[in-house]
């Protein structure tokens, strides 16, 4: 019998994931059904698989950094700021702060290129569903207790503190889905699947956009947020695309090419340490781009394109982006 109390205790974190994978086993099967009868195509076998496989590492890796990642949190907590007297509004803030510090996590993920090269197993499929949700950052329970360890100076407790994120994170792999198309009013309040997709997309405008996982207000407090868009149909995935679909290549494809980036010939120190931390697309020698380069480009764009009548031979969304965008990355 599930004791709803052992939520809150040590082993909350694995009474969260326990209860709930059987759970999602049932919807990703009813979802295999639905996409089989409705002919969508939202599935593949080969990646599932590899969904499964990505989700199995990072697990292994998160049990044995537990212990070390524990110890880091516990530390901060011995010298936390404030004490909290624990109670319905302790544990609202408890998932608010988790839930903010999962934005920063993920807004980092997306700007700094070492944390890229971890985080973009998790968009390198071509294909959008349940199973993608667990398609995880292979290496990310190395430094992921970093981004919350500031929860616990607060004083907020770790056990705690995993406990709202292994919540937080069972609603986000929910949100990993193409049959759900709106949450009426919820659209303003949470991260939907509606957002999510746009999360996934690899379309310039959609790049990105709507880190949070939980709640969508982050996303609208810091700029970040992005309203799917019927006239922009979402294309999943990572470019330049990854020609191998073996999982190997797969999650050592981005620090292959930071190492030959980093490796070049004459290169400043300083030009090596960025091409580690600064964002995707920046080279050191101007010929390279970056999302928010991208973007600009691409408003400019639609601004003449408002502006004038469409020409027929006018480009699409994916090939003003890709073009560029492979030639200067090529297969690096």
């Amino acid at each position: 019998m599930f004791d709803f109390s052992s939520m809150f205790e040590a082993e909350g974190p694995d009474v969260v994931y326990t209860w709930t994978i059987p759970v999602f086993a049932v919807i990703i099967f009813a979802e295999m059904a639905y996409s089989h009868f409705n002919k969508e195509k939202i599935y593949e076998t080969k990646d599932v698989a590899t969904n499964v496989l990505f989700a199995l590492l990072n697990y292994g890796l998160d049990i044995i950094m537990k212990g070390f990642s524990l110890f880091v949190m516990m530390f901060f907590y011995h010298h936390r700021i404030f004490d909290w007297q624990e109670g319905i509004w302790y544990w609202i803030v408890v998932f608010l702060a988790q839930d903010f510090a999962y934005y920063v996590h993920h807004y980092v993920d997306h700007h700094s290129r070492v944390f890229w090269a971890v985080h973009i197993t998790h968009h390198n499929s071509d294909y959008f569903n349940i199973s993608t949700g667990f398609r995880s950052p292979v290496f990310q329970p190395l430094y992921r207790y970093l981004f919350f360890s500031p929860l616990a100076l607060m004083g907020f407790h770790p056990w705690h503190i995993l406990v709202a994120y292994s919540a937080i994170q069972i609603y986000g792999t929910f949100v990993h889905t193409q049959s759900i198309k709106s949450m009426g009013f919820l659209e303003y309040i949470l991260v939907t699947p509606s957002h999510h997709r746009v999360h996934h997309a690899c379309n310039i405008k959609y790049l990105d956009r709507n880190m949070g996982m939980g709640l969508i207000i982050w996303d609208k407090i810091f700029g970040t947020f992005e309203k799917e868009d019927p006239e922009v149909p979402v294309k999943y995935g990572v470019y330049p695309k990854i020609k191998s679909r073996d999982p190997a290549t797969m999650l050592f494809y981005e620090w292959r090419r930071i190492g030959k980036d980093v490796r070049q010939p004459g290169l400043s120190f300083k030009d090596r340490i960025k091409y580690l931390f600064y964002s995707p697309g920046w080279r050191h020698d101007g010929t390279g781009k970056t999302v928010k380069q991208y973007q600009k480009e691409y408003k400019l764009k639609e601004k003449i394109k408002n502006e004038r009548p469409p020409l027929k031979d006018q480009t699409t969304d994916t090939e003003y982006q890709y073009s560029p965008l492979n030639q200067q990355a090529g297969d690096k």
